[in-house]
């Protein structure tokens, strides 16, 4: 889980203080988790803005609130704070951030992530591609995204069908179906036309 440096917590508690709101905390989550585009973010939680799921972590003068989604994500992060000519910065570092740290509860959607940004974008990549996952639909569609090269490439049904689809069904047996919703008409970057 989180850990907050001392120094971390001594800054966080003068910003609360400033907000003049009686048992104002901390909100810590992260944004796009499990993407490449995964942002770590600290915010105010003033009392009811934090959400009936969130753990609870309580500091020496003050409480985190910590998204259940992001706990995965947030394994080994650490919050720190460094006094410098201009005040000082506080800094988080969360290695899982972007890549989940998959176990048995991992949800459907973290999984397909996993697998897309771990074996099948590197791939794709060599052709100035990738793929995302838009959604994943009852009954366990995924519903992906291709963009870059891939976007109205003349092979995208090869890629799916035979690489991502194939990859994505013998890995997760959760899954049923995969489909593509990119708008392949616009050809401009695509690898083959």
């Amino acid at each position: 889980m989180v850990n907050i440096t001392e120094p971390a917590q001594g800054y966080l508690t003068e910003l609360l203080e400033k907000q003049n709101v009686e048992d104002i905390a901390v909100r810590i989550f992260v944004l796009d988790a499990g993407t490449p585009r995964a942002e770590t973010c600290i915010s105010f939680c003033r009392p009811g803005e934090e959400k009936p799921d969130d753990e609870v972590k309580q500091y020496k003068d003050f409480q985190a609130f910590i998204d259940q989604h992001s706990i995965p994500f947030l394994e080994e992060a650490v919050v720190d704070f460094q006094k410098d000519s201009m005040g000082g910065q506080l800094t988080i570092k969360a290695p899982n951030s972007r890549m989940p740290k998959l176990t048995e509860d991992s949800s459907l959607e973290d999984r397909v992530n996993y697998i897309l940004y771990n074996e099948i974008n590197p791939g794709l990549a060599a052709h100035g591609g990738q793929v995302t996952l838009e959604e994943i639909f009852e009954d366990n569609v995924a519903v992906l995204r291709f963009g870059g090269g891939c976007q109205g490439c003349g092979m995208v049904d090869v890629t799916l069908k035979d690489g991502v689809e194939k990859t994505l069904l013998s890995q997760i047996p959760q899954l049923t179906e995969v489909r593509d919703v990119t708008d392949h008409s616009i050809k401009e970057n695509a690898y083959y036309q």
